[in-house]
C-alpha cells in the first residue's frame, strides 16, 4: 500500500535525490572527461559508460537513503533500467545529434559542446528519473528498510 508522506518528507526526499544525483553527476562527469579527453571517444561512446557508472551510484543511494526503501532489489533494479532502455537511447541519440547541431552553428566553441549536451541531458535525467523513482518504481515501498521504519515512529509518536 502506498505510503502517504508529509510535506516536510517530500522535500526532504525531493533534497536527498538531488544532492546524491549531484554525486553521481560528478562521477558521470569526470568518467566523461576521462573518456572524452584523454581516450578521444566519440561522444556516444564517452557517454554511455559514464551514465552506467552514474546509474548504479545514484540508484543504490537513493534506494536506502532517499527512498528508504526495502524493496525487492532486482525487481526495482529491472524498472530502473526500464526506464533506462528509454532513456538511454533517446539521450544518445539527441546528445549526439544536438552536440553536431552546437559544432555547425558554435564553431568557436566547439571543444564546450559536449559539456552543453552533458549538462542538459542530465538535468533532463535528473527531474525524469526523480519521477520515475517515486512514482513507479519505489511507490508502494517507501520507507520500508530500517531508516525509513525508524523515521515513521517518530513521527507516529509525535502524532500521539
Amino acid at each position: 500500500m502506498a505510503q502517504k508522506l508529509t510535506k516536510k518528507q517530500n522535500i526532504v526526499q525531493t533534497i536527498k535525490f538531488i544532492v546524491f544525483s549531484m554525486g553521481a553527476g560528478i562521477i558521470q562527469t569526470v568518467s566523461f572527461t576521462l573518456f572524452n579527453e584523454v581516450f578521444k571517444l566519440d561522444y556516444w561512446k564517452a557517454y554511455l559508460p559514464a551514465l552506467v557508472l552514474s546509474v548504479l551510484f545514484n540508484f543504490t543511494v537513493n534506494r536506502k537513503f532517499t527512498f528508504k526503501s526495502a524493496a525487492n532489489v532486482p525487481l526495482a533494479m529491472l524498472k530502473v533500467a526500464g526506464y533506462y532502455c528509454v532513456f538511454t537511447p533517446l539521450s544518445t541519440w539527441g546528445g549526439d545529434a544536438l552536440k553536431a547541431w552546437l559544432d555547425v552553428t558554435f564553431a568557436s566553441t566547439a571543444e564546450w559542446n559536449e559539456y552543453i549536451v552533458l549538462a542538459l541531458t542530465m538535468l533532463l535525467n535528473l527531474s525524469t528519473e526523480f519521477l520515475f523513482c517515486r512514482f513507479v518504481v519505489y511507490r508502494n515501498n517507501i520507507n520500508t528498510n530500517e531508516l525509513g521504519k525508524k523515521e515513521q515512529e517518530k513521527l507516529s509518536a509525535k502524532e500521539k
